[in-house]
């Protein structure tokens, strides 16, 4: 079975591609860790997909598989509008709210002139008002958008402060996507996983490494830092592992530094795998220290156009080789690392953890009044 993640994580590009070998067959009952079979009857939560059309087929599948979503809306180009997002998010907050949640978003338009904060918070209460959870802020902060003077605008920029500050005192979380991947930075040859190489030689364009007069990572990576340090009330959710996938130990140090923030595992699963084929006992370390910071994520993505009912058996294949790698000892092919990646068999309390309990309380918890 080969699975594509290329045709789903459209957002968080690069993306990675899996392919997953048979399972072993000589792995030993282990009555502290989860099986492949347990995979339906436990259930789980994912914390960052995207449903941006009125079609059932996610939530049917997720159902099916025993997920609750988190669908976040972002001001992303090759998504739909902000507005279309949203009314397909309001659609299914309404028609299946057991297994439907939402973050909200805002535009930058008019970021910097007189009113911009109070608009935006204006938008997102009303937003909250109709269920959202979280609130998403992209890479476009910090990699596109500037100022009147032509300066990119960062996500410490004091502009944001109204409204993170509003956030802070609701108690909704900010989900933040700041960065790319750390191979973003390097020359091809040194990229660690296949689909990035693949995926900025095709696009050198986004090929930070191609452009020296855009930001560095470790200068997106402070600014990030610098925000989530003066805003210490603030609940901050790290996405794609907190753009620091190349390295438990520096998602350690971001974790340590930083006690109001959480991280999630959105579309970085073959970089953790990089690490773990060479570190084993390192990962799954990080995992089970940090099991109270982790929230398990996709970035699984159905946009209008798309083959709706196609992506229930991609979506379900990609979820079971998730729970395959993190909650069972199962070894699968990741193609994206040409190698076999040998599953963590992390605890069922971690895993329960990771899957469902962190995302209940960081979002749920703190749903806005």
């Amino acid at each position: 079975m080969r699975l594509n993640r290329r045709l789903l994580l459209t957002l968080a590009a690069p993306l990675a591609l899996l392919a997953c070998a048979p399972l072993s067959a000589h792995a030993a009952p282990n009555t502290e860790t989860y099986s492949v079979t347990d995979f339906a009857r436990v259930r789980k939560f994912d914390s960052h997909v995207h449903i941006n059309v009125k079609d059932g087929a996610f939530l049917s599948q997720a159902a099916a598989d025993n997920f609750e979503v988190l669908s976040i809306n972002v001001d992303y180009p090759a998504f739909p509008s902000i507005d279309v997002q949203s009314d397909a998010a309001h659609h299914f907050s309404k028609v299946d709210p057991k297994h439907f949640h939402y973050a909200a978003t805002f535009s930058m338009k008019g970021f910097g002139t007189d009113g911009w904060a109070q608009r935006t918070n204006a938008a997102l209460d009303a937003e909250f008002r109709q269920g959202a959870l979280a609130v998403k802020v992209w890479k476009n902060v910090g990699m596109v958008e500037r100022d009147a003077k032509g300066q990119l605008i960062f996500i410490d920029d004091k502009g944001f402060d109204p409204v993170f500050d509003h956030l802070a005192a609701k108690g909704v979380p900010l989900i933040a996507h700041q960065g790319e991947p750390y191979n973003c930075w390097l020359p091809l040859e040194q990229m660690t996983t296949k689909n990035d190489k693949a995926y900025f030689s095709e696009h050198p364009e986004y090929h930070m490494y191609l452009h020296p007069e855009m930001p560095r990572y470790a200068t997106l990576m402070a600014k990030r830092d610098s925000m989530v340090a003066s805003h210490p009330k603030l609940a901050f959710v790290g996405a794609h592992m907190a753009s620091l996938e190349w390295s438990t130990d520096e998602a350690a140090k971001f974790l340590d530094a930083h006690p109001n923030a959480v991280i999630e595992t959105a579309a970085r699963m073959a970089q953790i795998q990089h690490q773990s084929v060479r570190d084993y006992a390192k990962v799954r370390a990080f995992f089970i220290k940090y099991q109270d910071r982790i929230l398990y994520g996709t970035d699984l993505t159905l946009n209008p156009g798309d083959d709706a009912e196609g992506f229930k058996k991609v979506a379900h294949d990609y979820w079971t080789s998730d729970w395959t790698y993190l909650a069972t000892g199962e070894t699968q092919h990741v193609d994206d690392i040409d190698a076999d990646a040998r599953g963590l068999a992390l605890p069922k309390s971690v895993i329960d953890k990771i899957y469902f309990s962190n995302a209940q309380r960081e979002f749920l918890a703190k749903r806005a009044h």
